[in-house]
């Protein structure tokens, strides 16, 4: 049974690969700052890390085969003051040179690190007819910037002989929180709310197709590199929550545009990001032989909210 050592296992994506990845047969060590944590389940256990000091569990990266790094602040959970975009570069950016410096210093047997990353690399395309794809340059923003910085700390680990994967990951949509979350709860009032003139486009992926993914990373050698971790299918904001309001309200429902002007207020510069058109390529992936259990934003609604 191999050992996947994951950083960031304590949130949406790192709790569901963690499910996932037992029920494959593997045994899950969860880095945390949290002294003295422990499971009910004998397969997952606790290991501490903290990321400010640039300490880790020297045992934990010893008998681990793999490493996950899902580590890193929410970017849209707060405001971006000065303070936090430092805390979400910081917590990306420390991670990896970690990750890196422990290998580099503990004897360890593992082959493969997988890393995410996110499609805050590429610029938007509201205003040109472009497909985004892997070897795009970032983009000067800051979350273009924040992408960059974030893949060149954990970068090194490819002048070795592991096998780094780098996953761009789009919007993660799941029933159990993320981005999902907020466009729930004006439908509770039987209002979809659509952002700006709803035509930006939406690069996003079920939440089980992207642990899958990381899974492959891990089990598949060919993996190798960056890759978009997005859905085949794009949709746009106005689309998904009109079918998101559809199956779940039937035709009870008013959509309900909100201007620019309004989410700058209430968003300040994250209504920027908001607002952002994605288009972006899962080409890469889909070639290397990945397939999509979810590719439209029908099917995944559909297995979230299977009719009772």
């Amino acid at each position: 049974m191999k050992n996947i050592l994951i950083a960031g296992g304590t949130g949406l994506v790192g709790k569901r690969l963690t499910a996932m990845l037992l029920d494959k047969g593997y045994n899950v060590t969860i880095l945390t700052r949290t002294a003295n944590t422990n499971s009910t389940n004998p397969n997952i256990s606790f290991a501490n890390w903290d990321t400010d000091k640039q300490t880790i569990d020297e045992q934990a990266v010893s008998n681990a085969d793999a490493i996950v790094n899902l580590a890193g602040a929410g970017v849209a959970d707060k405001r971006w003051s000065i303070e936090r975009k430092k805390e979400i570069v910081d917590s990306r950016v420390n991670s990896g040179r970690l990750i890196v410096n422990a290998l580099q210093r503990i004897p360890n047997k593992i082959d493969v690190v997988v890393n995410a990353s996110a499609i805050g690399w590429y610029g938007s395309n509201q205003t040109i007819n472009k497909t985004y794809q892997e070897e795009e340059p970032a983009n000067t923003d800051f979350l273009g910037e924040t992408c960059k910085q974030w893949e060149q700390s954990i970068h090194p680990i490819s002048l070795t002989k592991k096998r780094l994967v780098k996953l761009r990951i789009g919007i993660v949509l799941s029933k159990d929180g993320g981005a999902l979350k907020e466009f729930l709860k004006p439908l509770k009032f039987g209002i979809a709310t659509i952002l700006g003139s709803g035509k930006q486009k939406i690069s996003w992926i079920h939440i089980d197709d992207l642990c899958r993914m990381f899974i492959a990373a891990i089990e598949q050698e060919n993996l190798n590199g960056v890759y978009n971790a997005v859905a085949p299918m794009v949709t746009t904001n106005s689309k998904l929550n009109i079918a998101l309001a559809k199956k779940l309200r039937s035709k009870f429902y008013i959509p309900i545009f909100v201007p620019k002007f309004m989410l700058k207020i209430v968003l300040g510069e994250l209504s920027v990001e908001v607002l952002k058109s994605s288009d972006i390529s899962c080409k890469k992936i889909h070639d290397a032989g990945f397939q999509f259990l979810y590719p439209s934003i029908e099917s995944a609604f559909e297995q979230m909210f299977p009719k009772k």
